[in-house]
């Protein structure tokens, strides 16, 4: 009867402490299991992953912005000694000639901008946009190399090519990283939809009574059936833009883009079907 009258006096003694009892080993792994499998199916969740990429295309956008500023800078001085041809300093024409690198760096900017909007919906430009931005491009290099050609000077053509060429890669990577950290995104959610599985928890102090585990059909939402919904919400005059379909559908900010150009390409191609009928 000792051990008994002991291990009461024992937990007699925790309750009189008001400090809870010391939880054993496998009860803390356990709790350490749950956390884990918390933590793991948040950051599977597509829109924390967007989330992630969001973050990353902010941290490219201002690097490459940053060199590509910097770059053009760093032509303005090389394109206005040009274009001064050795005019007097400060006179008309040589005050004019800071003018032409502004100009061009400008137009190349104005597009940059633009497709950094176009990029993240991936909407894909023309043919004249891309013309326009490589003659920019173009006029920049040929205008900081001109003088170094005519001397026959290789290091200086070496000397004053690398910038514009930098300037050139990072203007046109930048479209292309933009559209791909999309399409992260958009592959992220559907592959979460697609393939994954209910994480499993182990409860910790819960009841151990198994609850039924919901049917595929209640788990996972294709991207049919989020086109589907938007089909059916959408009528004459509603104008089908990324919003608008979160608004109807309930998808994540990284599918609307997909589903909005999907519904707009199906509404292209039977709007005539129904004029002629």
């Amino acid at each position: 009867m000792t051990e008994p009258r002991k291990e009461l006096r024992g937990l007699e003694g925790v309750a009189a402490s008001g400090r809870p009892p010391a939880r054993t080993r496998a009860q803390r792994l356990a709790a350490d299991a749950a956390d884990a499998a918390e933590v793991r199916h948040w950051q599977d969740h597509p829109d924390v992953i967007a989330l992630r990429v969001e973050r990353v295309r902010s941290q490219v956008d201002r690097l490459c912005w940053a060199g590509i500023v910097l770059g053009l800078a760093f032509t303005m001085a090389n394109v206005q000694w040009f274009a001064a041809a050795g005019s007097v300093p400060w006179s008309l024409p040589w005050l004019a000639a800071w003018l032409l690198d502004p100009t061009v760096s400008l137009v190349l900017l104005a597009i940059l901008r633009a497709e950094q909007v176009t990029a993240r919906y991936q909407v894909h430009t023309g043919r004249w946009v891309r013309a326009a931005k490589w003659l920019a491009l173009g006029a920049t290099y040929v205008m900081n190399t001109w003088a170094s050609f005519a001397a026959g000077s290789l290091s200086g053509v070496v000397l004053h090519s690398v910038t514009p060429l930098i300037v050139f890669a990072a203007a046109e990577a930048i479209t292309d990283l933009r559209d791909k950290l999309t399409e992260a995104v958009n592959v992220a959610f559907m592959d979460a939809v697609d393939h994954a599985e209910p994480v499993s928890r182990p409860a910790v102090h819960q009841s151990t009574e198994r609850k039924p585990r919901r049917t595929a059909a209640a788990r996972r939402k294709l991207f049919a059936d989020y086109l589907a919904d938007a089909r059916d919400a959408w009528s004459a005059g509603v104008v089908v833009t990324p919003a608008w379909i979160r608004e109807v559908t309930g998808c994540s900010r990284g599918l609307s883009p997909r589903l909005a150009a999907a519904l707009t390409a199906e509404l292209d191609t039977t709007e005539p079907g129904k004029e002629q009928s």
